[in-house]
């Protein structure tokens, strides 16, 4: 392998389009039109941390519009322990689905 090619290799994501990622799944409570979305593990978590400085957990934030019916804003809150693991979640605007009831509803 070239030099320019390990270079490239190394700063490409890992894993392709899943990598450190998780998906999530949700139906608009207006509407029901089903989205869903990737939380990238590594990049979009923010942490919170303790007096000592060490990370409590990590929390994500999104808003999710659908594209097809209603465009009714649905806000998405996870929070995930120190080792970027899911521990809660929280919807405003619609519920969250299975994978299955997302592939089923297209």
């Amino acid at each position: 392998m070239s030099f320019l090619k390990k270079i490239a290799s190394a700063l490409s994501p890992k894993g392709g389009e899943e990598g450190e990622g998780l998906w999530v799944y949700v139906r608009c409570g207006k509407c029901g039109e089903t989205i869903k979305t990737r939380i990238d593990l590594s990049h979009d978590l923010t942490p919170n941390y303790s007096d000592e400085g060490r990370v409590t957990e990590y929390v994500v934030r999104k808003v999710l519009i659908g594209s097809q019916r209603c465009f009714e804003r649905i806000e998405v809150e996870l929070t995930f322990d120190p080792q970027r693991r899911p521990i809660s979640r929280e919807i405003t605007g619609g519920q969250f689905i299975s994978k299955e009831d997302y592939e089923g509803a297209e």
